[in-house]
């Protein structure tokens, strides 16, 4: 070995291996941000507080009248009224019944009438799934004999429909003679007053 050659002492490493750096911490926001408005919960009277359902059936209403276009002229066709439940309500305190349907998206009211003994359900002509009938109707405000159609999903639903509305029917007969009886002495309510009492409000 030459002199020129001399044994070197192993390197060292160019650089020592530094500690990993620490990350700043993140912090929490502890800030609150209060809303520009603050909405109060609102209580909502439908008018079916002191009601309880009998029965309900979701189905879709026709109502047979004059158009908009048709105003005035005499021409009568079906139109849609709007699918939601088809319910039959008691009133908790003086026991009438009365049939109610809402649209299920609105929630406007379609349909509201007094179940009155002498309405007949009949078969719409080519179904075996919808009934027709005419009553005095209160839906707009104002009392009005309308003509209904009902479309139930399928037979079986709209028969035991027409079972339910039939036998609540007998039972507001019965209301009405006992309070016929105990109305001997004055007149007897009108169905106007009736359904008045019975109004439902719009959401």
């Amino acid at each position: 070995m030459s002199d020129e050659q001399e044994t070197k002492p192993e390197e060292t490493k160019a650089t020592e291996e530094e500690p990993p750096k620490e990350e700043p911490k993140e912090e929490e926001s502890t800030a609150t941000f209060e809303p520009v408005v603050k909405l109060e919960e609102v209580k909502v009277v439908t008018g079916e507080e002191e009601e309880e359902v009998l029965c309900s059936h979701r189905s879709k209403l026709f109502q047979y009248g004059e158009t908009m276009l048709d105003k005035g002229t005499g021409k009568k066709t079906w139109k849609e009224r709007g699918i939601g439940e088809a319910r039959i309500l008691r009133h908790r305190e003086h026991q009438r019944l009365r049939f109610l349907m809402r649209q299920e998206k609105t929630m406007k009211v379609i349909a509201n009438h007094a179940l009155d003994p002498r309405i007949k359900l009949e078969p719409n002509a080519g179904s075996d799934r919808s009934w027709v009938w005419s009553c005095f109707d209160f839906a707009d405000g104002e009392l009005e004999e309308k003509v209904f159609a009902l479309r139930f999903a399928n037979s079986e639903v709209a028969d035991e429909f027409k079972t339910k509305f039939e036998e609540h029917q007998k039972e507001m007969e019965k209301l009405l003679a006992g309070e016929d009886k105990a109305d001997e002495g004055g007149a007897a309510e009108e169905a106007a007053e009736a359904l008045s009492g019975l109004k439902t409000e719009d959401e």
